[in-house]
């Protein structure tokens, strides 16, 4: 008798193992885009925005996921540190960190970007989120010595930190008018629908090193 409730109560335990595993595998997968007009969607209608095309993207691709939209216009690095603990939540796996365009517009110095960049990745790192670092690079007229000092941060601070990196944010859709707004700066849904498209592998890479979904 007593070895019929000895291998019931380790029979119980063993189900209820593997109901919490289930529940764990089958928990959301939640990402955060981290990042100012680009991410916030600009000029977009209501689902045309970059974190709602992604989302999509991923479910499609048969990702239980929710993607929120942490992008702020206009925003600069030193803008998305003040605001990083608030605007990233408790039980975010994923953040695509995309910042530094508008201190790049701004010709803020490389330096002060790749400073407050690097403050948020050692944040994250401590709160042990996932980032997937969105690169930016600088207008030619900004001139050589400015343009080669920004577009190294995002490299460097990806070697540094050991995460991936999505080298420019706009690759596919900067200088193609029929994939940006007039305003020759931001994407039109076409132009969103274009970066979601490149940076797909990446993020589903990201997913996957961290648990998948």
């Amino acid at each position: 008798m007593a070895f019929k409730h000895t291998l019931a109560a380790a029979l119980i335990l063993f189900l209820g193992a593997c109901g919490a595993i289930s529940s764990a595998r089958a928990e959301t997968f939640n990402i955060v885009g981290f990042g100012d007009s680009l991410t916030a969607g600009f000029g977009l209608g209501p689902g045309q925005g970059f974190t709602d095309r992604l989302q999509a993207a991923l479910k499609a691709k048969g990702h239980d996921v929710a993607v929120a939209n942490a992008g702020v216009s206009g925003d600069t690095t030193s803008g998305g540190l003040a605001r990083l603990d608030w605007s990233v939540p408790d039980g975010t796996r994923l953040v695509i960190l995309e910042l530094g365009a508008n201190d790049m517009l701004r010709g803020v110095s490389p330096d002060i970007a790749e400073k407050n960049l690097d403050a948020m990745l050692a944040e994250l790192k401590q709160r042990k989120i996932a980032v997937l670092l969105a690169g930016m690079r600088a207008a030619p007229n900004l001139g050589a010595g400015y343009q080669k000092s920004f577009d190294a941060i995002y490299p460097r601070l990806a070697m540094k930190y050991d995460i991936p990196l999505y080298p420019f944010f706009l690759d596919g859709v900067a200088g193609h008018p029929d994939l940006q707004l007039e305003d020759g700066l931001h994407p039109n849904p076409k132009g969103v629908d274009a970066i979601v498209e490149r940076i797909l592998p990446s993020v589903e890479k990201a997913i996957a090193a961290d648990g998948g979904a």
